[in-house]
């Protein structure tokens, strides 16, 4: 790759690096695009640079007409140079979003400013400012630096989060037009089943989030409405910091894993009437259980 990434490549880039994690795969395991699609929900095109800046990350070994291989596992002790890059550009992601969770940065910042505070170069900040503005929690400005949106940012409006997805998400597979698809319902029962019986004992709360909202917001994509789709991808930004925040039950993880996987047991038994039962029971617990908390987590 010759060009810099976008920042759908680099977000794309650690959404693989993510998905490998929490569906233990091993060094050699074979990434396809084709098999990425049902996870990634993007297309083929950007699919292939992800993997392609992966491979030059170090990361993915490119093979001639075979094409992607995981060199590695990203939770390996003895990751390649870059890949321990990659792992350094995650921590200051996290400290980046714990110090906005706690006020610590102001709604607009410079990049020198961030240089600085979290000793990067400004080629490395740029990268994860690209990851963070994909993810839709900062914008460049017109003129120079920064600038934090808005999310989130009280108690109430978490429940009021959880209250429209309670409405909306059985919703969509109650759509007439929703359509199960195998292929992507086995590649979450897959990853669902790995955090279930051993991911949930190391994974990080940011990879545990991406896990959650890929889950809900693959359900929705089946239901052949675009919106959907767009709304709950948007919803699950403005929640991202607070969930960051929340304190990590891994008891509660498996708990909310065994739930997953009987609303996808449900929908590849073609009972569309259950899975949306079952979706709109395990958000109000889950509404139930997390909002307190939350009471002393505070956002802009």
């Amino acid at each position: 790759m010759t060009n810099a990434p976008t920042a759908l490549q680099l977000k794309l880039a650690s959404q693989i690096l993510s998905h490998a994690r929490s569906s233990g795969w091993q060094s050699g395991h074979h990434l396809t695009e084709d098999s990425l699609q049902p996870l990634l929900g993007a297309s083929r095109t950007p699919i292939r640079a992800a993997m392609a800046h992966l491979a030059e990350a170090g990361v993915l070994e490119r093979r001639p007409n075979k094409g992607f291989f995981l060199k590695d596992t990203p939770a390996s002790s003895e990751p390649p140079a870059d890949g321990e890059a990659m792992e350094d550009e995650s921590e200051t992601y996290l400290a980046i979003a714990m110090d906005r969770l706690g006020q610590a940065l102001p709604d607009v910042v410079s990049e020198n400013e961030l240089i600085r505070r979290y000793h990067l170069s400004r080629a490395r900040l740029r990268h994860i400012l690209a990851r963070i503005a994909a993810e839709g929690w900062i914008e460049r400005r017109a003129g120079r630096g920064w600038a934090f949106q808005p999310l989130i940012d009280s108690l109430e409006a978490y429940r009021e989060n959880y209250r429209f997805r309670q409405i909306m998400e059985p919703a969509s597979i109650r759509a007439p037009e929703f359509q199960p698809d195998p292929v992507r319902l086995g590649a979450l029962r897959d990853q669902q089943s790995f955090v279930l019986n051993q991911g949930y004992r190391h994974l990080s709360q940011v990879e545990l989030f991406e896990i959650n909202a890929a889950f809900h917001e693959g359900i929705a994509a089946m239901s052949g409405n675009r919106f959907f789709v767009q709304t709950l991808a948007r919803l699950n930004q403005l929640r991202r910091l607070m969930e960051y925040g929340r304190p990590l039950d891994r008891d509660r993880v498996q708990r909310v894993c065994q739930e997953h996987l009987g609303i996808i047991e449900a929908l590849l038994a073609g009972d569309k009437a259950g899975g949306a039962e079952r979706l709109e029971a395990h958000l109000t617990d889950a509404a139930l259980e997390k909002a307190p908390t939350m009471s002393g987590i505070r956002i802009p």
